[in-house]
């Protein structure tokens, strides 16, 4: 998950966000950007890539928090902007059901999802995005994966925290299965 400061009303400082962390589930959204083609089958699945704060470097999803008086869907416009760039041309669905719901614990073990700054609850989202993806942000570098290839073992195992995981569940629930 995305921890990024922003200076946008309503958001946190950090010490107020570790209070709150310590303290309650935070609510994240996620998306998983695809390619579609004219019937609707996903063609290809894009992978952020990223270096984390202990150097390494993995494969991970657009996320972020949501803000205190935000509604699900400006957020979840606002995280595949900073991640994707202005004109990645996401979009989003008019209903905005996820297609599960993802809880991250501190603890390993508890969910197949783990964060060890916080318990967290992310809506998670498959998103068709049409136009130009150029990543931002803490973002390296967003590689398109064939959908089989995005299902392999070896892409999977470079996504920690359950995001290979959530992966697997997303391309299945759009029919794509390894």
């Amino acid at each position: 998950m995305s921890d990024m400061t922003e200076t946008t009303p309503g958001w946190l400082t950090s010490d107020e966000l570790e209070m709150a962390r310590a303290r309650m589930p935070i609510l994240y959204v996620e998306a998983v950007p695809v390619r579609v083609d004219d019937s609707g089958e996903v063609t290809s699945v894009g992978l952020l890539l990223r270096i984390g704060p202990d150097g390494t470097v993995s494969r991970t999803l657009v996320s972020g928090r949501v803000l205190h008086h935000e509604r699900v869907r400006d957020a979840l416009l606002r995280h595949l902007e900073k991640d994707l760039g202005p004109v990645a041309l996401p979009r989003v669905p008019p209903s905005l059901q996820p297609f599960t719901v993802a809880e991250y614990f501190p603890t390993h073990g508890v969910t197949p999802y783990h964060d060890p700054r916080q318990h967290a609850v992310s809506l998670a989202y498959v998103v068709p995005v049409t136009g130009d993806c150029r990543p931002r942000q803490d973002a390296l570098d967003l590689v398109w994966f064939d959908p089989r290839e995005a299902l392999s073992e070896a892409v999977r195992s470079e996504m920690p925290g359950g995001h290979g995981v959530l992966l697997k569940q997303a391309l299945a629930h759009v029919g794509c299965v390894g």
